[in-house]
This record gives structure tokens, sequence and C-alpha cells, in this order.
């Protein structure tokens, strides 16, 4: 998936948890850029309702879809700038998506 977004959207950043990434969100340079981020309803470290919470404490305009699983729901994610989409999802979907929330919301570097 991270190749498959890059090559469509241009550069792309994994983190390997949550705390990579809230880390990640406190470099200025890396901060400016970053359009969108795209987590687990299961993200490691931190749940993804309470990761969402921290990031937008930090970054309260940045939108973020959060990708859950079958039977699960999106009742945790009540901001506006939040997507959930549950399994069963396919690669166009998701870019789709992501094409979407990305368009709504430029980087301040943008």
């Amino acid at each position: 998936m991270v190749s498959l977004l890059g090559r469509r959207f241009g550069e792309v950043c994994r983190a390997s948890d949550a705390g990579e990434a809230l880390c990640l969100i406190e470099e200025s340079g890396f901060a400016e850029t970053l359009g969108l981020v795209i987590c687990g309803h299961h993200t490691l470290g931190i749940g993804g309702p309470a990761f969402v919470a921290e990031l937008h404490t930090r970054m309260p305009d940045l939108p973020v879809l959060v990708l859950g699983t079958t039977g699960e729901s999106a009742a945790h994610y009540s901001a506006g700038n939040v997507a959930y989409l549950a399994k069963p999802y396919k690669a166009d979907k998701i870019l789709t998506l992501t094409g979407q929330m990305l368009t709504d919301h430029k980087p301040a570097a943008a």
C-alpha cells in the first residue's frame, strides 16, 4: 500500500508505531509538509482512537484516514477531519478517499 500511495501521491513516510508517528510530527520540517495520516483502528503502542486524539492535540486540522476491520465502528472518531473505512476495502477506494482528503487539506508548505 505504501508504494501504491507513493506512486499516486508522491512521498509517503511509514511509521512503525504510534509513538514514532507522534515523534515525526514534532519535527517542524516534516509537520509542515504533512497532508494526511493513514492509520489502523488498532495501532501499536496506543489504540487508534487515542492516537487520533493525541495527533489532533498537536495538529488539530490534520486529516486522518482510519482503516478498520469488519464489524468495527466509526463511533470512536467524531472529528470532522477523520474518515473511517472498514474492511472489506479495495486499494482503489483507499486511493480515492486519500485523494479527496488531500485535496481538501493543503499543508502549509505545499
